[in-house]
């Protein structure tokens, strides 16, 4: 039987012959990069390190009295388990299948029937 077809492997694109860049322009390249990336961010870095400099105490910000009298403030800062134990304190039903954000409306509900003060 004779063969009605001949395979030929056939090269779409020949391969490139790169030419490296010159010296001077891969220089010019690594100067600009320092002007553009690296400066700016040691200027950064200054100016943060000269705002630190003035500040005594914790890098943390002072807890506002905002925080400690606004319940969802106190239960967005709360993660999953802590939010549980509160349910719990505060002998709410059916919170262990509740998500996140059903909980945190049932604890908004019993705080505000409670009138603020269970946390």
């Amino acid at each position: 039987m004779p063969h009605l077809f001949r395979i030929t492997r056939v090269d779409p694109k020949p391969q490139r012959q790169l030419h490296p860049l010159p010296r001077g322009l891969v220089e010019l390249y690594g100067l600009l990069a320092v002007l553009f990336v690296l400066v700016p961010e040691w200027m950064a870095d200054g100016a943060l390190a000269g705002l630190r400099a003035g500040r005594e105490g914790s890098d943390l910000p002072m807890t506002t009295s905002a925080w400690q009298r606004i319940p969802e403030l106190r239960l967005a800062s709360m993660n999953l388990k802590e939010l549980r134990e509160l349910a719990r304190a505060l002998r709410l039903w059916g919170y262990s299948s509740l998500n996140r954000e059903q909980l945190t409306a049932s604890l908004l509900r019993k705080i505000q029937a409670r009138r603020g003060k269970a946390l």
